[in-house]
């Protein structure tokens, strides 16, 4: 199993490996470019694509957006990521249709060991992180890694989610917490 493998299926990966070195690399280089874009630019498109492998036609990542790798972040159709999120793709993160991602977002994936001699080595794991369709994250929102969070769920702005949300509930807070169920 490569390290990459190894990253993305949450064992512990080791971050100096040549193949999670260049994916870094590259990914930084599209965040730098489309940093210097505008969403009507007409290479816009094309360097999003790059980014972010198989982003639907309809969904769209506002600048500036940073992230690890880029073809960790799957996304649904009809996605809205607003300007200066930050993905942390070292496990996927997957996105439901029909999801508004906030201004100032943060979805981490990767965990340090506990450790504090292990953590000096450059290894770390990551956890997926999965969103459900017709999902609103409020701007400045925080989500740890190994979460998932239902359909139709709605997290205020400022929360910091530490667990998972099932569908259909309005969460807020530090941590977050429900306040109420969202169905009509």
């Amino acid at each position: 199993m490569t390290e990459l493998e190894k990253m993305r299926a949450g064992m512990l990966a080791n971050m100096d490996d040549p193949e999670i070195q260049q994916s870094f690399i590259h990914a930084k280089h599209m965040v730098a470019r489309l940093r210097t874009m505008c969403t009507y630019d007409t290479d816009f498109r094309a360097v999003l694509e790059e980014l972010v492998p198989g982003i639907p036609a309809t969904s769209i990542i506002c600048p500036p957006f940073h992230c690890d790798h880029g073809h960790g972040i799957k996304l649904g159709q009809h996605v809205f990521i607003n300007a200066n999120c930050t993905f942390l793709d070292g496990a996927e993160i997957t996105i439901g249709d029909h999801t508004l991602i906030g201004p100032d977002v943060k979805i981490y994936t990767p965990h340090h060991p506990l450790d504090y001699v292990a953590r000096r080595e450059n290894r770390e794991y990551a956890y997926p992180v999965a969103i459900g369709c017709d999902c609103w994250i409020g701007g400045g929102t925080i989500i740890c890694p190994g979460v998932t969070i239902g359909d139709r769920c709605v997290i205020g702005a400022g929360s910091v989610v530490t667990k998972n949300i099932p569908s259909d509930t309005i969460v807020a807070g530090n941590p977050a917490r429900p306040i109420r169920t969202s169905k009509p």
